[in-house]
């Protein structure tokens, strides 16, 4: 069963690797569930608690997942949220769904949300039972995992503080047999966004010659200021892939940015889901879909 396992890992890294596509973020947890129902026509009178909240957006990413228009040609991984994971679709668990039916490599959001922000960042919230987590991923199949921090200023030591962390735990997560997506985002409304992006990759950079050539990770960005700012890290061997969060813009101004940083793929929550509603028409659904893929794909294979 083993061989198995690694057969099919071997063949997710090498999609992740170098299929042409994007990454679709499913994985709005607890706090941005609301939000993400709410543009798609789903109101908050519609649930009366947790449970049923977390019912109905999984029918939303349902869905998505088994439109004719999600499929494995543009799309090359999508992230879970736990819960998704746990989950079936078509009476399959999500990953193995969305592997064997769909040939879209599994990954699953780890973290359980930001610290206050402290001198200008959020840390990731500590979390002891990461281990537990990791080793039920991996039984569910899954590829990689993601966890994101927030830089808002330019700050020196807290920006190594988020980079610290995100390394600590990738390091973890490599140890599992897992590939970890980084996930140091810097808020497109920081007044010092180019400055703190400078000193990002000189953290990230310092902390990847930590690594040697067998531990691999995908760095998922925000789209930098200056074009191609990252385009060592594309051709660096230690770095699956480097994917571009869409971070808050809309999803012309992503797609654009994105076009323009060459080898940098998508990884889009809400402009992957632009447009979506529940009360389309399947024909409707699938369509809206359909160009939304379309045109992530597009600015993801310059």
């Amino acid at each position: 069963n083993n061989i198995i396992g690694e057969g099919m890992n071997q063949q997710q890294l090498e999609k992740m690797h170098s299929g042409q596509g994007f990454v679709a973020a499913l994985d709005q947890s607890g706090g941005s569930t609301p939000k993400a129902l709410g543009l798609y026509g789903v109101n908050e009178s519609q649930w009366n608690s947790e449970e049923e909240m977390f019912e109905l957006v999984h029918a939303m990413r349902s869905r998505i997942i088994t439109s004719p228009a999600f499929s494995g040609d543009k799309i090359l991984g999508a992230i879970l949220f736990e819960r998704t994971m746990d989950s079936e679709i078509d009476g399959q668990p999500t990953a193995a769904y969305l592997w064997e039916k769909k040939q879209v490599v599994p990954f699953l959001k780890i973290d359980k949300g930001l610290a206050e922000v402290s001198d200008g960042v959020q840390v990731m919230k500590p979390f002891p039972e990461l281990d537990q987590l990791l080793d039920k991923a991996v039984s569910a199949g899954i590829f990689g995992t993601k966890m994101r921090s927030v830089i808002k200023e330019v700050n020196e030591s807290s920006i190594a503080k988020v980079v610290d962390q995100q390394f600590e735990w990738a390091k973890q997560i490599i140890a599992k047999g897992l590939v970890p997506i980084v996930e140091p985002e810097v808020d497109i409304h920081s007044p010092t966004k180019a400055e703190a992006e400078g000193m990002l990759k000189a953290q990230l950079a310092q902390h990847l010659d930590s690594l040697n050539e067998t531990e691999k990770v995908i760095l998922k960005l925000t789209l930098p200021e200056e074009t191609n700012l990252y385009s060592d890290f594309v051709t660096d061997p230690r770095v699956v892939r480097v994917v571009a969060l869409s971070g808050g813009y809309p999803r012309e101004e992503a797609n654009r940015r994105l076009s323009e940083n060459n080898g940098v793929i998508a990884s889009f929550s809400r402009a992957l889901s632009e447009g979506l509603s529940a009360d389309q028409s399947e024909d409707e659904f699938n369509a809206t879909l359909a160009e939304s893929i379309e045109s992530i794909y597009q600015a993801s294979v310059t």
